[in-house]
């Protein structure tokens, strides 16, 4: 057994990601206790490897897996010129999330990406600074708002509770993921009109940096017959 799948190691990702494969007549589950990471499956050739999900997109780059499923933003974000590294095989239908720029609702005035950069350039121009967005995803958002015209701000880290930081001060916007709205209302921030930076979703990745035996592609071919991809 050579083919080799990662999936997501806890979490509502891991169970979703055991249904739906479950679904289509290939059942996972986790040999041992909830701290170790090993798994078992039924119905196809695979070897399944429990990581984090931020773990998969660098495994599937350096080929050390051949199949992965991790979050679209991920791989988008973590993978220079993805499309060359990765295939997507399947979206899963599950793991929505949409990664998005927000503001202070208490700025009237900044609703769409045009008026984020006439604020950014204001802001500069006051305080002596680019403005701040806060967010993990630095090379989405900063592609983003390149394409968007969006010139006089500066990106901040943040891996933690990003929706925090304009309340304390350590960034005046933020670029993030929310699936409801919910945290971002209740931080009295709002997504600009036309801020959609990626709509996330889990996906079944096929690494093409990975060794490709005859066997493992045997195998593929009969977990996709079975998947439908």
């Amino acid at each position: 057994m050579s083919l080799k799948l990662a999936v997501p190691s806890k979490g509502r990702l891991m169970e979703k990601t055991f249904d739906w494969f479950a679904a289509r007549g290939i059942g996972m589950r986790r040999s041992g206790s909830d701290r170790e990471y090993a798994a078992d499956v039924d119905g196809a050739d695979l070897e399944l490897l429990l990581l984090s999900a931020s773990e998969i997109p660098r495994e599937l780059q350096a080929g050390r897996i051949h199949l992965g499923v991790t979050g679209s933003d991920l791989v988008r974000e973590r993978i220079p010129g993805w499309e060359q590294v990765v295939r997507e095989l399947e979206p899963m239908g599950f793991g929505f999330a949409d990664l998005v720029i927000a503001v202070p609702r208490i700025w009237i005035d900044v609703d769409t990406l045009d008026d984020l950069d006439a604020a950014a350039a204001d802001f500069r121009a006051a305080h002596g600074f680019r403005l701040r967005i806060a967010t993990k995803y630095h090379r989405l958002v900063r592609e983003f708002l390149r394409d968007a015209g969006v010139a006089d701000y500066q990106l901040v880290d943040s891996q933690g509770a990003t929706e925090g930081t304009v309340k304390h001060l350590t960034a005046e916007a933020i670029a993030d993921i929310t699936s409801s709205g919910d945290t971002l209302r209740a931080n009295h921030l709002k997504v600009l009109e036309d801020g959609l930076v990626h709509r996330s979703q889990a996906i079944l990745f096929k690494s093409r940096k990975a060794d490709w035996q005859p066997a493992d592609r045997a195998a593929l071919k009969n977990v996709l017959a079975k998947i439908g991809g």
